[in-house]
């Protein structure tokens, strides 16, 4: 039996990229998926895979930005199997621009999604992980804070402020719950769609060497199949050729 084999994950930004290869390698591993994202009709999709291979799923639409969506996705999850073993806190937007654009409503979207989504992630669980005495946060973070480039200031900043306060987060668990952040380099997904043209180039062009989503997700399964008492505290994943 896996350290993943049973355990009920619930997983934000789940409809692509990292969160939809996370949801099917660890319901493969025997893990009971909880679904979250706004995109109803791919959760649907997705859950319809995971069931179809022989996995257990459910879904709810959840939109990060609404602190009552992330309560209904914990809930859902203690209604449905009892309890909630792990929180994937994966859903992020990506608007990079220069800070002379003043892009100001791309700079409170990333802030509300990639930063008070986590939070009111931890709001939601923390509280499910404290009555139970167990319990896990995997937060979906960035390179992008490990080295700041040109364009990716305010981004950086979110990713960076979710790093922050994962580590007073772990400080703050104690024993009995686990806290790993997860820096992905450049992963092929939809990342660039909604950035500015110019941009997007750029982005495009990084793309040609980057991770298939399916790393990331390894790295995500390796954290949470820990047995108890070990505490993968931080893992970067980029493509060899990244700088």
């Amino acid at each position: 039996m896996s350290g993943i084999e049973g355990k009920v994950v619930a997983i934000t930004g789940a409809g692509s990229g990292i969160g939809e290869a996370t949801a099917l390698l660890l319901a493969e591993r025997g893990a009971k998926i909880i679904l979250g994202a706004r995109r109803p009709e791919r959760l649907e999709a997705l859950a319809a895979r995971i069931e179809e291979a022989g996995g257990e799923a459910a879904w709810a639409r959840t939109d990060v930005t609404r602190r009552e969506d992330l309560s209904g996705l914990v809930r859902l999850a203690s209604d449905r199997y009892g309890k909630l073993d792990v929180l994937v806190s994966n859903a992020g937007v990506g608007l990079i621009s220069r800070l002379d654009d003043l892009r100001v409503e791309d700079w409170e979207e990333m802030i509300d999604v990639n930063l008070k989504g986590v939070l009111y992630g931890i709001a939601a669980a923390l509280p499910v992980f404290r009555e139970q005495g167990f319990g896990h946060f995997v937060n979906t973070v960035s390179t992008a804070g490990l080295r700041i480039v040109p364009l990716q200031s305010v981004y950086a900043g979110t990713k960076n402020a979710v790093r922050t306060i994962s580590e007073g987060l772990r400080q703050e668990a104690g024993d009995s719950l686990r806290v790993t952040v997860v820096s992905p380099g450049a992963v092929r997904t939809d990342f660039a769609e909604r950035m500015d043209p110019a941009v997007k180039t750029q982005i495009d062009k990084m793309m040609e060497t980057a991770l298939s989503p399916d790393a990331v997700a390894r790295a995500i399964a390796f954290a949470i199949e820990q047995p108890d008492g070990v505490d993968v505290g931080d893992i970067v994943v980029r493509p060899t050729a990244q700088g």
